[in-house]
């Protein structure tokens, strides 16, 4: 017998997901799963302003399209704009995740996350998600990269 008082975990994950991509994909189901069986999974789906800021570039998608498709996915419950003012603490404090999930190529998020959890002494389990499929389209910069080198041909 299922005990329904059991309270479903909730996992948070985040990203720019730009060119969305099968890597994308693979990351919130991971997320997802490390919540557990019925897990809620939240995604905060980074503004174009941090984007540019973080990587000093615009996303080709704008913010409003790339949360859009990120919902649209069937593994994911919500797609949240994150704060236009980058803010870690802030999220963690409005979305309150049993879970955090990371990507492996988020070192920087991850170090942000650990301090805002340490500081706040908050009860939240970090995740590293592993990299997923062929190594030359896996994440959108090598995507935009070989869609430029098929357009030189």
């Amino acid at each position: 017998m299922v005990d329904k008082s059991r309270k479903r975990k909730v996992v948070l994950a985040s990203g720019t997901f730009d060119l969305l991509h099968f890597g994308h994909v693979k990351y919130l189901e991971e997320a997802k799963k490390a919540g557990g069986e019925n897990a809620e999974l939240i995604v905060i789906v980074a503004r174009d302003s941090t984007v540019e800021k973080r990587k000093g570039k615009r996303p080709v998608m704008p913010e409003d399209q790339r949360r859009s498709l990120v919902e649209s996915l069937k593994v994911v419950d919500e797609a949240l704009l994150g704060y236009e003012k980058f803010d870690i603490s802030k999220v963690v404090e409005r979305i309150r995740p049993d879970i955090i999930a990371v990507g492996h190529d988020q070192d920087g998020i991850e170090r942000e996350v650990r301090k805002a959890i340490a500081e706040k002494n908050l009860n939240v389990q970090i995740v590293k998600i592993g990299r997923f499929g062929k190594e030359e389209l896996n994440s959108s910069s090598k995507i935009k990269r070989k869609i430029i080198e098929s357009f030189k041909r």
